[in-house]
């Protein structure tokens, strides 16, 4: 490229969705369209299995010939974590950089409506999007400090605690600031589409990787916050396929509790 990306883009896989991927990739080259340069993107995959990556290096030879982005991939020969796995990009992050899941899809301005936002206010270090599911549900990406009641109830039980104490999940998700639609600021932000300054993201080391799996995004938030504003932006708008740690089995719930302890006993404890 003749001249420096004004943003970088790192996506950390493993064993994830091609077929989502694939959305997520095309999606950034559309946003992406509308930027004065290139985004340059780094595909970090997380030790998947040989057959996956064989899979993995055709989908990211389909855009090699993009003009809207310059796209790498990363094999790393061990799983780092996701924090870990982002934190192979950061070295090369341009004046913005997004922390995005393979999961994923950005509406076309998001972009360009987001690295807008970050130049008109030198104050903020991280905006975090409005975004729905597949099926046009809203989602709540902004959280409040939790408690470790909710947090339960998120991770074992989300539909009872959706029925039973709407009110706690609600207040935890932030739902009448995101609803409200209007730019906020925020403690909190999902890990799963972050727009951050990288001269802020290199000033805190970027993630804590002794978080393998969930709460490194929350620690990063907290620790970006002594660095400037944390920002939700409903103009910038997502669609996300994600879902909650209860739905994927035991192993991410063992992984969910383990990071969850560290994080208050990192950050303090909140009981309800």
């Amino acid at each position: 490229m003749n001249h420096p990306s004004q943003l970088t883009v790192s996506i950390v896989v493993h064993n994830s969705s091609l077929e989502l991927l694939r959305e997520t990739l095309h999606s950034l080259e559309t946003a992406a369209s509308l930027l004065s340069n290139a985004a340059e993107v780094t595909v970090i995959d997380n030790n998947s299995s040989v057959d996956y990556q064989r899979g993995l290096t055709l989908l990211v030879e389909e855009l090699r010939n993009s003009a809207n982005l310059s796209i790498s991939l990363c094999l790393s020969r061990e799983n780092l974590g996701y924090g870990g796995g982002h934190n192979l990009a950061l070295s090369n992050a341009s004046d913005f950089h997004l922390i995005l899941n393979p999961d994923v899809t950005l509406k076309p301005q998001a972009l360009q409506v987001g690295i807008e936002a970050m130049r008109s206010d030198d104050e903020a270090v991280l905006l975090t999007p409005s975004a729905c599911g597949p099926d046009g549900s809203p989602e709540y990406l902004c959280k409040r400090y939790p408690s470790l009641w909710v947090l339960l109830m998120r991770a074992i039980a989300p539909s009872l605690g959706r029925r039973y104490f709407s009110a706690q999940m609600d207040s935890y998700q932030m739902a009448d600031v995101c609803d409200a639609r209007q730019v906020a600021q925020v403690p909190l932000a999902s890990g799963c589409c972050m727009l951050v300054r990288s001269k802020s993201l290199r000033q805190i080391g970027g993630f804590d990787e002794r978080y393998f799996m969930y709460f490194e995004d929350f620690d990063l938030s907290l620790r970006l916050a002594d660095y400037g504003k944390l920002l939700y932006w409903p103009e910038m708008r997502i669609v996300h396929h994600g879902g909650y740690a209860a739905s994927k089995g035991w192993r991410h719930l063992r992984m969910f509790a383990s990071s969850g302890f560290r994080f208050f006993r990192q950050h303090g404890w909140r009981w309800i």
